[in-house]
């Protein structure tokens, strides 16, 4: 992976021109995904055009407590997009007893342990950010409290299921990592269904701009354990035949669900830049609305309701569909779900040009599945990186494309292979789509960065200190601070260690 080339492209801008007061800056992220225990295998899994879509064993079926009766049923799809370890939870590090650790839904501990990372990406350690910090997040059903923790709680046990539903209700999950990191904006959790998590971006955006808080934590999460026995196929279902999925593709024949979690730290543009944070990518505006009763039933979506939402949201960027060259899409690969969805964006762009075939369009559920609460936060995070890579990824098992679409008169295409993302007259934008069952849509525009301010060269030694709560872990620490330093030669010594000394907590386990 190349490292970003900061040099400004035509149509970029200086970092205090062509922005406005309600810009806001992306200044941090984490995230775990099917195939990919961080961003930068994330990304590499994204550019090199890899399915996180692994088969699953007769052994792994049954280990995951999948009925031995049903086994060869031909039915039985079995295929899983799923994150690695989620049975395993720095509990120590956050304080918890083991006991208590085990009631805890791994959704609320992998999600604690990502808003953390979070933070510490954007150079900011716990007890190191300045003002208030809200956090807005969702989750989907606890399936280990239903499947796993109930089922052991002795009948009449009052204290003990108090004690475990606050570890797996959805209520608790952005107030715990309120309390955990010590972060005191508001903690609101979110529940839209699938659009969940960039509903959870657009009211952190809102609550900025009103001031409620001076930097906002945003994403979602989506564990089930199920999903490691596959998933039986039904005709005429939402859930593909072959658990592929094939967005906007004439093959297309359902989605398949997949786990992830990811986050984001969001600043008003204009205090990141006093701050000299590093910026991955702007918001230009956001959007959420519902289709109310202009569908034809309540699972169904809405051509109406999807193009004025992003009508909406590219009103409030102030910024020309002629200007877009990506759309990250919902994207499940439904048969009706696409058409629906591609004439809903087709009818937002008319308003504003009539060229065709400039704009990508592309659905990160080709790569991972349908990741329920935390898809809208997967397709953000690939559109920020998008963005900072200058780099249009592929969009997976498109081999020719559903021709109720009517792509060929449309604004888009569907890229098949990664290619690079070239400068225009105005600088490189992109669009996010997140449709929840229910109606509830969003849409968030993005932009690229302002390019950092030119600094005078520092070829002075620094000491770059690390700590860690034991030996082991700061060996770890110590040899990807070195695979890092490898990989990206161009980061600036100086501001590495900055990041280090402030921007980290204090541990027993010391290395300079």
């Amino acid at each position: 992976m190349k490292a970003v080339d900061n040099e400004p492209a035509p149509g970029s801008r200086t970092p205090d021109e062509g922005f406005g007061d309600t810009d806001i800056a992306v200044v941090g992220m984490a995230g775990r995904f099917p195939g990919a225990r961080d961003l930068t295998a994330f990304w590499e899994n994204l550019t090199e055009g890899r399915e996180s879509v692994a088969p699953v064993s007769d052994a792994d079926y049954l280990a995951a407590g999948g009925d031995p009766a049903r086994i060869d049923d031909p039915y039985l799809v079995k295929m899983a997009s799923v994150v690695d370890g989620i049975d395993e939870f720095d509990a120590e590090h956050f304080g918890y007893p083991p006991a208590e650790a085990e009631l805890l839904d791994p959704q609320q501990r992998l999600f604690l342990e990502c808003a953390h990372h979070t933070l510490e990406h954007a150079g900011y350690g716990p007890g190191t950010t300045r003002g208030s910090v809200g956090v807005y997040a969702g989750a989907q059903q606890s399936r280990y409290f239903l499947d796993h923790v109930h089922p052991r709680l002795r009948a009449g046990d009052s204290l003990a299921l108090h004690h475990a539903q606050l570890g797996n209700v959805n209520s608790t999950l952005a107030t715990r990592v309120s309390y955990e990191l010590g972060l005191t904006g508001p903690s609101l959790s979110v529940q839209t269904a699938c659009s969940t998590s960039l509903v959870a971006v657009h009211l952190a955006c809102q609550d900025l701009l009103d001031e409620r808080c001076d930097a906002a934590l945003a994403g979602g999460v989506s564990l089930n354990p199920a999903l490691r026995q596959g998933y039986r196929y039904v005709q005429d279902g939402p859930f593909s035949r072959d658990g592929r999925c094939r967005p906007f593709a004439a093959g297309a024949n359902g989605m398949l669900g997949g786990e992830g979690v990811g986050a984001v730290l969001l600043k008003r543009l204009a205090d990141a830049l006093a701050d000299g944070d590093h910026i991955h990518a702007v918001i230009k505006g956001t959007a959420i609305n519902n289709d109310g009763d202009r569908k034809v039933g309540f699972a169904a979506p809405s051509v109406v309701g999807q193009a004025e939402v992003i009508v909406t949201a590219r009103t409030l960027a102030g910024v020309d569909a002629d200007s877009i060259g990506l759309i990250e899409a919902h994207g499940t690969g439904t048969p009706v779900g696409d058409p629906i969805e591609v004439a809903a964006l087709t009818r937002a762009f008319a308003l504003d040009t009539d060229r065709t075939g400039f704009c990508a369009l592309g659905s990160v559920k080709s790569n991972i599945g349908h990741l329920d609460a935390a898809a809208g936060i997967a397709g953000f995070i690939k559109a920020v990186l998008a963005l900072e890579h200058r780099t249009v990824p592929a969009s997976l098992n498109f081999d020719e494309p559903n021709p109720r679409l009517s792509l060929d008169t449309s604004p888009f295409y569907v890229p098949t292979t990664t290619r690079p993302w070239p400068a225009t007259a105005h600088p490189r934008r992109a669009g996010v789509s997140s449709l929840g069952i229910g109606g509830t849509n969003a849409h968030v525009v993005l932009e690229e960065a302002p390019p950092p301010a030119p600094r005078a060269a520092n070829d002075e030694e620094h000491l770059l200190v690390l700590s860690a709560r034991t030996p082991e872990a700061l060996d770890r620490l110590g040899e990807r601070l070195a695979g890092r330093l490898r990989d990206e030669p161009g980061l600036a010594t100086a501001d590495v260690a900055h990041t280090l000394r402030v921007g980290r907590g204090d541990h027993p386990c010391r290395r300079a």
